[in-house]
């Protein structure tokens, strides 16, 4: 297939015909529909993003198995100076891997292999899917320590890219926290591309990074002894009761991997539940160690709760149940996008010690245009309260009125979901740490651009 050079995004004059010379031997995707597949991720949770991500597609597509083929798409994309954007499962919802200025996507799926598994860790290739790495960890009595909701598609490489925490945060906390994260493999993008090897908390350096300060090519993650969680549901009459539960299931008596509240306005959502999570009824999902489900259900009664639902994740897809991780985070709006498109959604964080009333307050302002789901979690050594909220979508204007508004209130911050640079969205401030390191890994600025506010033309330097 021949094309005219023409211009790159940055300016510079690209012959596409000598970069597909260039990546020889490579599976190159040029078919217009399939680069436009693989130029998208969940943005589409966001009518802003959407309109502004739709028409973002790479020029051209790559699919790499092994480090060299990394090494040969880096070098090319040194050489032309392309944008080069990394892509995993696609599960992020900020446009993690749109390439906003096209070049390449480099699809890393294919590198999925299990390199190394021990006591405590395993070491994996990046692009392998986090429900395959823990269904090997299980074959030594280990599991991983978190992962997201949509881990059956998500890559461990993206999830460390883009995330934050996860199923698992309420035992062991937020991936950045000390000890999750135990060394990563990071290849630089120039024209002779090098190995940097990260170790324990210098991986905060390309970690929430959106993949914009190095290739991750392999990963090792701490592992713990794998536990067959019982996933329950409790049902309350009063969302203020759920809340309270969360913050007692807290105790130090409760071994718990997962806990989420979501109020009642959600349950038509939840289709196949029918009366395990009936209209009038508010909802608590958790996953519980079998040994403390004595403690568990005598806390729940406490708080007023009724359980409608307990048993392994076996037992509840034989009767056609979801899992309790798919009732949390991020997986409660995408029930509700299955059915109503008119929802988009908000991440908040809560202050500490979580103060309920805050719910209650905003559950009285925005009426039938929110819908309040909480996350319980941990981060550091504190506990942590965060929010996913359902928002009638009324237009752009009307989306900033509720951040606005909720944040006026105190005792939350917004993480806008609806921008798709790191600083605007979760972070709030520049990472300077994770700029030193890209004018390292990327000293041209070819990764992901756009991404980060952190990077500046000026910064770029041949390489």
């Amino acid at each position: 297939m021949s094309a005219l050079p023409k211009a790159a995004p940055s300016g510079a004059i690209v012959d596409w015909d000598a970069v597909r010379r260039d990546l020889h031997g490579l599976n190159l995707i040029e078919a217009r529909g399939q680069r436009k597949q693989l130029s998208r991720d969940f943005y589409w949770y966001s009518p802003i993003l959407s309109a502004q991500l739709d028409d973002c597609i790479a020029e051209l597509v790559v699919k790499v198995s092994t480090e060299d083929d990394v090494r040969q798409v880096a070098a090319t994309a040194a050489k032309w100076k392309l944008p080069l954007t990394v892509r995993g499962g696609g599960t992020g919802n900020y446009g993690q891997c749109v390439p906003l200025e096209g070049g390449l996507v480099m699809d890393v799926t294919a590198m999925s292999r299990v390199l190394d598994l021990a006591e405590g860790r395993i070491r994996v290739q990046a692009g392998a899917r986090m429900h395959d790495i823990d269904l090997a960890a299980r074959e030594t009595g280990q599991a991983l320590r978190m992962w997201p909701s949509t881990w059956h598609v998500a890559t461990i490489g993206g999830f460390i890219a883009g995330g934050f925490g996860g199923i698992g945060s309420f035992r062991h906390g937020i991936l950045r926290d000390t000890g999750n994260l135990l060394h990563a493999r990071v290849m630089t993008v120039e024209r002779e591309p090098r190995i940097v090897e990260l170790h324990g908390d210098e991986i905060q350096q390309v970690q929430h990074a959106f993949g914009t300060n190095g290739i991750i090519l392999e990963v090792e993650v701490a592992l713990s002894p794998a536990v067959d969680w019982v996933h329950c549901t409790v049902l309350f009459p009063q969302y203020r009761q759920a809340l309270d539960f969360g913050i007692d299931a807290a105790s130090p008596e409760l071994d718990l991997f997962l806990f989420t509240t979501v109020e009642a306005r959600f349950s038509p959502y939840y289709t196949t539940m029918g009366d395990r999570f009936p209209a009038d009824r508010h909802a608590a999902f958790a996953m519980v160690a079998p040994e403390s489900m004595d403690a568990f259900r005598a806390l729940a009664a406490r708080h007023g709760g009724t359980i409608s639902v307990a048993g392994t994740e076996d037992e509840l897809l034989a009767q056609g149940l979801p899992p309790a991780y798919e009732c949390a985070f991020n997986h409660t709006t995408l029930q509700a996008l299955k059915l109503d498109r008119s929802w988009t959604y908000l991440q908040i964080a809560y202050a500490q010690p979580f103060d309920p009333a805050v719910v209650e307050r905003h559950l009285a302002i925005f009426g039938d245009e929110v819908l309040q789901h909480q996350d319980f979690a941990r981060a550091g050594d504190a506990a942590g309260t965060f929010g996913i909220l359902l928002v009638r979508w009324k237009g752009e204007a009307h989306q900033y009125e509720v951040i606005r508004e909720l944040e006026s209130q105190g005792g939350c911050q917004v993480f806008n979901p609806h921008v798709f640079t790191i600083e605007d969205g979760g972070m709030k401030t520049i990472d300077d740490a994770q700029i030193e390191f890209k004018k390292k890994s990327d000293p041209m600025g070819l990764m992901n651009p756009g991404k980060t506010r952190g990077w500046t033309p000026e910064m770029a330097r041949e390489a």
